[in-house]
């Protein structure tokens, strides 16, 4: 048995049959998500919103935030939340299973509106930076208290340096949210990547990023900036293959594990486990299982935690252990052993 850290999933849509985007979502919704999630042994997590109108984003973050504030994991899990959305690249291959119809110009004052209804923070926000004049919208959110990525954009070299400068700190689900044809070398993906001064999120499920792929980006980005995410939906958790439901979408999930809307080329999120991710990668041979545990635990905590010192949010202690096939046996949080 191995014992380490619990895991962070900072892109989490949905689990085990619940979808975060739900403006109907209960206490007992995701009390059943979280305790699932439990068992893959992530301990934190921050439920993620994708594009919406503003309307429907208000709705769905007030339900989401009721459900998580009165249920009985909410406190020990869900610091605060994760907006995938609306201000990002509208067009094909960019914009990926969000409206297209939904999609705005950066907008600060919606956030601010937004997280004034809310009992947490919103921690971590995905947007287009490239349509963000001189960068105003990411320098307002680092001011108060966001972590920003650039997610769902074509973002290029000059303007990536720029934007780390001022402080987006991350690429959200690097490889994913980029159309399948683009310049051989100059080209967004190549831009966020050769930028040292942020790191990267992965979906390491070998749909979104062969392995062999994922060994080359990783290599690049290195493990100390590197970030395992699942960017999970409501079919994630379950073993069943189906129709399940996502901010509004009717989503289909094959027996390989592959989500899409049925009929679209675009991925709509995984179902992927973080427990998996890990497993996906060393047995791949891709990083070691230490290195492995970084990514999910030291690394996603080390990127939130000049927004978890704004907010006056200490992580919880917990741990995790480990069989020898790298399964998780039981999770602990302030020594409460919550999963066994």
């Amino acid at each position: 048995m191995t014992i380490t850290d619990g895991l962070f999933d900072i892109q989490v849509n949905g689990f085990a049959g619940i979808d975060f985007n739900d403006k109907n979502i209960t206490a007992e919704a995701v009390d059943y998500a979280l305790e699932a999630m439990l068992k893959t042994g992530v301990t934190s997590c921050l439920p993620t919103l994708i594009t919406a109108s503003a309307s429907v984003l208000t709705e769905r973050f007030q339900a989401l935030d009721k459900a998580v504030s009165t249920s009985r994991l909410g406190e020990l899990m869900v610091p605060g939340y994760h907006l995938e959305g609306p201000f990002i690249n509208p067009k094909c291959g960019y914009a990926g299973c969000h409206p297209p119809s939904d999609i705005i110009k950066p907008d600060i004052q919606l956030v601010a509106n937004l997280e004034s209804m809310l009992t947490r923070p919103i921690l971590l926000v995905t947007y287009a930076p490239e349509f963000d004049q001189n960068f105003q919208f990411a320098k307002q959110l680092v001011n108060t208290g966001k972590c920003v990525a650039v997610g769902h954009s074509n973002i290029n070299f000059s303007q990536m340096d720029e934007a780390a400068k001022i402080g987006i700190c991350m690429s959200t689900h690097l490889g994913n949210g980029i159309p399948q044809q683009l310049h051989k070398l100059d080209n967004t993906l190549q831009a966020q990547l050769s930028c040292d001064a942020i790191g990267a999120s992965f979906i390491a499920d070998g749909i979104h990023i062969p392995f062999p792929a994922l060994k080359n980006l990783l290599r690049a980005k290195t493990i100390t900036r590197s970030i395992l995410v699942t960017d999970a939906v409501s079919a994630a958790g379950s073993v069943k293959a189906g129709n399940y439901q996502f901010a509004s979408m009717s989503i289909e999930r094959t027996e390989d594990g592959t989500v899409r809307v049925p009929g679209e080329a675009n991925l709509a999120g995984s179902s992927l486990t973080l427990d998996q991710a890990i497993r996906n990668v060393v047995h791949n041979q891709i990083v070691s299982f230490d290195d492995a545990i970084r990514m999910a635990t030291v690394n996603p905590r080390h990127y939130l935690q000049p927004a978890f010192a704004f907010h006056g949010i200490t992580s919880p202690i917990t741990t995790i252990t480990w069989d020898e096939k790298l399964n998780v046996i039981h999770s602990v949080i302030n020594e409460e052993l919550v999963y066994e």
